[in-house]
C-alpha cells in the first residue's frame, strides 16, 4: 500500500508539472509583444495561493506522509510566481496595480495561515486548519475550466479546449485522488476527486464535439479591442482565451 501511495504521488507530480508549465505559450507571447493584451493575471495569482497553501499542508509538521504534495506545489508556487511577476512587468498601469494588490493579498493570506498554524495550533488542529484552507482554493482552481465547458456546449466546438490539457487535468486529479485515498487524507482526496470528475466531463465533451466545427458564432474580444468570432483565425494568434486562462487551467 505504501508503494502504491508513493507511485501515485510521483505520477501526480509529473502530470501536475505539465499543467503548471502549460501557460508558457501565453507568457512567451506577452514577452514578445511586451504587452498583456486582453489576458487576465487573476488565475495565476489564485493558483499561486493554492500552491503555497498546499505546499505548506504537505510539510511533515503539518501532515504526515505528504512530502510529495509539498514538492510539486512548491515547484508550482515558484513557476506561478514567475508568471505573476512577468504579468506585473508588462501589464498596463491600472491592471498592474490590481494584480500587485492581489499578489500582496495572496502573500498576506499565506503568511497568516502559516503563522497561525505554527504558533496557535498544534497536532490535528493544525492539520485541520491548513487542510481546509488548501482544499477550498484547490476546488476553486479546479472549477476554473467550467466557463470553457459552457463555451464548448454553446458553440459545439472544442477549439478552446485542447485534448491533451483535458487529459492531463483528468490524470492529475485522478492521481492525487487515489493518492489521498491510499493515504486516508480527505484534504487531498476531496478536491482532487472534484478535479477528476471535472476532467472526466471535459473528456466526454471533447469526444462528443471533437468533429464539430461549431454551430454557433460567439464574438470574443480580441487583443486590439475589436471583436472576432470563434473559429475566425487572427494572424499569429495562439489558441488562448482572452481572459488569460490556459483553456484548462492548472492545479493540484
Amino acid at each position: 500500500m505504501e508503494v502504491l501511495h508513493f507511485v501515485f504521488g510521483v505520477f501526480g507530480n509529473a502530470t501536475a508539472l505539465f499543467l503548471f508549465l502549460s501557460p508558457t505559450i501565453t507568457f512567451k507571447r506577452i514577452i514578445r509583444s511586451k504587452s498583456t493584451e486582453q489576458f487576465s493575471g487573476i488565475p495565476y495569482v489564485m493558483t499561486l495561493l493554492n500552491c503555497l497553501l498546499s505546499a505548506w499542508y504537505g510539510l511533515p509538521f503539518v501532515s504526515k506522509n505528504n512530502i510529495l504534495v509539498s514538492t510539486i506545489n512548491g515547484t508550482g508556487a515558484a513557476i506561478e510566481s514567475i508568471y505573476v511577476l512577468i504579468f506585473i512587468i508588462y501589464a498596463p498601469k491600472k491592471e498592474k496595480a490590481k494584480i500587485f494588490g492581489l499578489f500582496t493579498f495572496v502573500l498576506t493570506v499565506f503568511t497568516a495561515v502559516a503563522l497561525i498554524s505554527l504558533f496557535a495550533l498544534h497536532g490535528n488542529g493544525r492539520k485541520l486548519f491548513c487542510g481546509l484552507a488548501a482544499t477550498i482554493f484547490s476546488i476553486i482552481m479546479y472549477a476554473s475550466p467550467l466557463s470553457i465547458m459552457r463555451l464548448v456546449i454553446k458553440t459545439k466546438s472544442v477549439e478552446f479546449m485542447p485534448f491533451f490539457l483535458s487529459l492531463f487535468v483528468f490524470l492529475c486529479g485522478t492521481s492525487w485522488f487515489i493518492y489521498g485515498l491510499l493515504g486516508r487524507d480527505a484534504f487531498v482526496a476531496v478536491p482532487n476527486g472534484f478535479g477528476c470528475g471535472l476532467g472526466t466531463m471535459q473528456l466526454i465533451l471533447y469526444f462528443i464535439y471533437r468533429n464539430n466545427k461549431g454551430s454557433q458564432e460567439i464574438k470574443k474580444p480580441s487583443g486590439n479591442g475589436t471583436s472576432i468570432e470563434i473559429g475566425e483565425k487572427k494572424p499569429h494568434q495562439d489558441k488562448q482565451q482572452p481572459n488569460g486562462k490556459v483553456p484548462q487551467d492548472e492545479q493540484v
